[in-house]
């Protein structure tokens, strides 16, 4: 068994507001170490190295051995325990940020399984010790521990695609690409077109999965996201209506107010008053 120790990193200022590490490190237990009951502020991934331990959280516990990870999220009250005769060593990461949640929904963990074996368990114990390896306080060595994370993170996707049944991929799949098309383009000037070659569908199949996947059009998802955002900038930005019908992807002002009415029942300017006078009565 490895000698007892513990390396451990812990940020204390960031300015990376999208994806922050809080802290990682490695460990080798003694047997019967816990941490908890107790919750964290941030998300953590643990990996184990070697030896066994387990997991618990919302009263189930979870035998975990080398090629383990398991997920805690904010809040949430887990403990965890090295196994007395085989105690584990594991390496971990603690990270937060504006875009932490959705990288997190899309790894191989659920609400009601928060651990996963991992099939490339060597590569994924790599990412986690290089997160550790650059470690320092420095703007560069957070972005380069940053970057591993975001590499960590991608393996782990897709651990979580390979263990998706091909049915569900063939059809779900395809709306969950156009929507994130959608996402990261809705500002331009895309059509429907775009968004199933980007996909690589026809029009017409896109239309079919959508209308099963989310009931209704690919065209009437991208406007309603599309106003949906204009609807955020009205509320939380001092752009103009004009400008905000740019910065969503119409670049026709009247279009822009008369898709809105048709979408929200009252025109931009009048919803923009709405919120000056009764905020908590817009939708």
């Amino acid at each position: 068994m490895s000698s007892i120790y513990k390396q451990s990193f812990k940020q204390h200022y960031t300015e990376n507001v999208e994806l922050s590490i809080f802290n990682c490190g490695m460990q080798s237990c003694e047997g019967g170490y816990t941490w908890g009951p107790g919750i964290r502020d941030h998300y953590l991934i643990h990996m184990v190295l070697k030896g066994r331990g387990s997991y618990k959280l919302n009263g189930h516990v979870w035998q975990l051995r080398e090629g383990d990870l398991f997920l805690a999220k904010p809040s949430q009250l887990i403990q965890y325990t090295a196994d007395p005769a085989d105690p584990w060593e594991y390496a971990w990461v603690g990270f937060n940020g504006a875009c932490a949640n959705k990288l997190v929904s899309q790894l191989p963990f659920r609400d009601d399984l928060p651990v996963h074996h991992a099939a490339q368990a060597e590569q994924l114990s790599h990412q986690l010790r290089q997160i550790f390896e650059n470690r320092g306080p420095g703007p560069q060595d957070e972005a380069r521990m940053v970057g591993r994370l975001y590499l960590f993170m991608a393996d782990l996707m897709q651990e979580a695609l390979d263990q998706e049944p091909r049915s569900v991929t063939s059809s779900t799949q395809y709306v969950h690409s156009a929507i994130k098309y959608i996402q990261f383009n809705y500002f331009r000037d895309i059509s429907i077109d775009d968004i199933a070659k980007s996909v690589g569908v026809s029009r017409s199949h896109l239309y079919r999965v959508f209308m099963s996947n989310v009931g209704q059009s690919p065209i009437d998802y991208l406007t309603s996201y599309r106003i949906g955002e204009a609807c955020t900038l009205l509320k939380n930005s001092q752009l103009s209506i004009a400008e905000i019908a740019v910065s969503v992807g119409f670049f026709d002002q009247f279009y822009f107010s008369r898709v809105f009415k048709k979408t929200k029942g009252v025109p931009p300017s009048k919803y923009l008053a709405s919120l000056d006078a009764a905020p908590a009565a817009i939708p």
